[in-house]
């Protein structure tokens, strides 16, 4: 009989050998560790702005679609959004669009929610996948306020006359609302325990926000926002963003939350629920200052951005403005663009059409060029600063600095501006780099040399969209 204990021996040796130079798994709690060091959280050097992976990060974007998860060429858009150097989209929690599934199960006639459309949370599922993949940072939307109004109502799943869980009777919901949602005539959004307390509307609207999480907080990239431009009682956001942030800790994670209110008017009463509450809103989104024009738009934004206390980001998930669209034309959305980035804002995306200008060519343009610029200075160290500008026209220029080492002027239209580039130091001797950009094309003009002193004039090359970069040499 053969000796076979030899073998053995030998097989026992070499396994002892390869499990000693194998390195160490990670484990989970490891891995739970380094995805809460790396997500989305407020910026620590700079709380103005945002942090991604350990490092700053100024989110802009575009897309097609608001619910882009929805769509059905989504990896070929998210990186078209990627090639320009896009890292920021939109996502409604939505379903009315032709092509579009909802997120409930049909039994028959009717909707069960106790059960799951697997083709709208795969088609969900991809959308976080390859965002993550492709460092994306995703906003979400949890409650698509138009879904529950008018004909999307109609529709909806949760509406009781079409799903088998629960009547009208025992709910006191409406099974037709023909009114805008700024009338707030849906009880769908008076569920909450301090408005009418509809618990069993509320379980399944806790069901569908579970499942969402379930597919999310796995991911660090993904912000918040409770709803669409709502007008409801605050006590609905503040009962969602509560939830989340409970759900998200009893998971070991934290989440960054917001709301976005209706109103035009940032002064308006709704928008305090948000600026006066960090403890339920880290961050704020003033989407709806995107329909305001010129000159108006800037004021009426750093006005609540030198007001808000804490310090925490401002977003703009939503840049209105396109030719053939009813929110301004596209001059008016790519100014609105460049303006909330001059203006010290966390994030700027372009709405979809024909809202806005989406990922269109000149989206993308401004895009990349948005990138050559803030590549080019350190943004995160700079604030809005027209007090230097002088000779300037209404909406004629804007100016964001680091004094006395760097400066970047933004001109919608061409033009030309004074700007005070004094320092501490002897300006007779000071030099620095000028370097135009002109937006449209993306392209730098050849950089020239400039003498620093108390009023220098800057004109823009020609009658379009550009910017100039100083630098302190």
């Amino acid at each position: 009989m053969r000796n076979l204990w030899g073998p053995y021996k030998l097989m026992l040796a070499l396994l002892v050998c390869v499990s000693f130079y194998l390195p160490p798994q990670e484990t989970k709690a490891e891995k739970d560790t380094e995805m809460q060091k790396d997500r989305i959280q407020i910026y620590k050097e700079n709380p103005r702005y945002w942090q991604y992976k350990g490092g700053a990060i100024l989110l802009i974007g575009g897309s097609v679609e608001d619910n882009l998860f929805q769509i059905p060429n989504l990896r070929e858009h998210l990186a078209l959004l990627n090639a320009v150097g896009g890292n920021y989209v939109r996502s409604t929690m939505s379903w009315v669009d032709e092509g579009d599934v909802p997120p409930f199960k049909k039994v028959g006639d009717l909707y069960d929610l106790n059960q799951w459309n697997d083709e709208f949370w795969n088609r969900f599922r991809n959308f976080i996948t390859w965002t993550h993949e492709m460092d994306i940072i995703v906003q979400i939307e949890v409650w698509a306020t138009f879904n529950y109004y008018r004909e999307p109502w109609a529709a909806n799943p949760f509406n009781p006359k079409n799903n088998s869980n629960y009547t009208a009777e025992e709910t006191a919901l409406p099974t037709a609302v023909k009114s805008h949602p700024t009338a707030t005539e849906n009880n769908f959004f008076w569920s909450v325990p301090k408005e009418r307390n509809q618990q069993t509307v509320l379980k399944y609207q806790q069901k569908f926000v579970d499942k969402l999480l379930s597919e999310t907080l796995q991911y660090g990239h993904v912000l918040y926002c409770m709803d669409n431009e709502t007008s409801v009682t605050p006590a609905w956001g503040e009962y969602w963003a509560t939830y989340i942030q409970k759900q998200a800790a009893a998971a070991g994670r934290v989440v960054e939350t917001t709301e976005m209110w209706d109103p035009w008017d940032l002064s308006h009463e709704k928008h305090k629920a948000t600026f006066d509450h960090p403890e339920t809103y880290s961050f704020c989104d003033i989407s709806q200052n995107n329909h305001q024009k010129g000159q108006r738009h800037w004021d009426n934004a750093q006005k609540i951005r030198a007001q808000l206390s804490p310090i925490r980001p401002i977003n703009n998930i939503k840049i209105y403005g396109a030719d053939g669209g009813r929110f301004g034309n596209t001059q008016d959305g790519l100014e609105r663009f460049w303006r909330n980035i001059f203006g010290g804002f966390a994030s700027a995306r372009f709405h979809r059409p024909d809202s806005g200008v989406g990922l269109n060519e000149t989206a993308r343009a401004h895009l990349k060029s948005m990138v050559m610029l803030t590549d080019s200075i350190d943004i995160f160290t700079c604030e809005p600063h027209n007090d230097l500008l002088s000779n300037r026209a209404d909406n004629g220029a804007y100016t964001i600095a680091n004094p006395g080492r760097e400066y970047a002027v933004y001109f919608p239209n061409g033009g030309s501006v004074d700007i005070n580039l004094s320092t501490d130091g002897n300006t007779d001797t000071q030099k620095g780099t000028v370097l135009w950009l002109d937006i449209a094309n993306s392209e730098w003009t050849q950089e020239t040399e400039i003498q620093f002193g108390d009023s220098v004039t800057l004109s823009a090359p020609t009658k379009a969209h550009w910017a100039v970069l100083i630098q302190a040499k």
